[in-house]
């Protein structure tokens, strides 16, 4: 998501809070927000995969391995 976007999602919550949006503006907000939130969970998943973890006994598992790849979620 550009930065851009981000700025149309701000001016919308604004528009939204001081005079209301339009219907097209509510359709709008709503796709923007969930583009958002589907960017968000996407950069989330892929830092998470890169986490390594220090086992007790040692060992170095990296969590993108042991629980990116089930089945169900998007990496």
């Amino acid at each position: 998501m550009n930065d851009i976007k981000i700025a149309r999602i701000n001016e919308l919550y604004k528009k939204s809070k001081a005079e209301g949006l339009t219907m097209e503006e509510k359709k709008e907000q709503a796709l923007l927000r969930k583009e958002y939130i589907a960017d968000f969970r996407r950069n989330l998943v892929g830092q998470l995969n890169q986490i390594d973890v220090q086992q007790e006994d040692g060992s170095i598992v990296n969590l993108g391995e042991k629980y990116g790849n089930k089945k169900g979620h998007t990496n």
